[in-house]
């Protein structure tokens, strides 16, 4: 029970009548349950953060999460625009919900034939290349969590770059 000198009518901390070491145990602790109960992390966070960085070669930039959209197609809309950054390349991606799976329509810049590969967890990869134009399409992909990578070069002397994982 909390009373006016903390849980259990303790003295709080830094008080001149005691410590307050037990108080901010217990203080800490109901927060603990408190964080737990009203905002519980997701029960595949694990298996997110292990797909993120499972990538076998780990010489990749990382691309940052530029612009979604009102977040659409990645909490569960039908469709929406999310871009990706990193230096001098930009990945741009259109969803559209298609059934159970999204078609994915997207655009490189600088424009030029670049190898696409698109990772979802538990679903394995899609590959395609980008057009000249730097537009490349991938249909029927799965929903769950997904990576796109992005090979710019050729294979003596590529530079690859993937983008944070979402949710589609």
């Amino acid at each position: 029970m909390t009373g006016p000198n903390g849980p259990g009518g303790r003295v709080p901390a830094g008080s001149p009548d005691g410590d307050g070491a037990e108080w901010d145990d217990e203080l800490l602790a109901d927060l603990g349950r408190l964080v737990d109960t009203l905002d519980p992390p997701p029960e595949d966070l694990v298996d997110r953060v292990q797909f993120a960085i499972a990538l076998e070669n780990l010489d990749f930039e990382v691309a940052r999460w530029e612009r979604a959209d009102a977040l659409t197609g990645v909490r569960g809309n039908d469709q929406g625009t999310i871009t990706f950054t990193v230096s001098d390349l930009t990945v741009m991606i259109n969803l559209t919900r298609v059934g159970q799976r999204h078609r994915i329509d997207g655009w490189l810049v600088p424009a030029g034939e670049h190898g696409v590969e698109v990772r979802v967890a538990e679903h394995g990869s899609s590959v395609t290349r980008s057009d000249e134009g730097g537009r490349f399409v991938l249909d029927n992909v799965p929903c769950g969590v997904t990576q796109i990578v992005v090979t710019v070069g050729t294979p003596d002397a590529c530079r690859r770059v993937v983008t944070p994982a979402v949710v589609l």
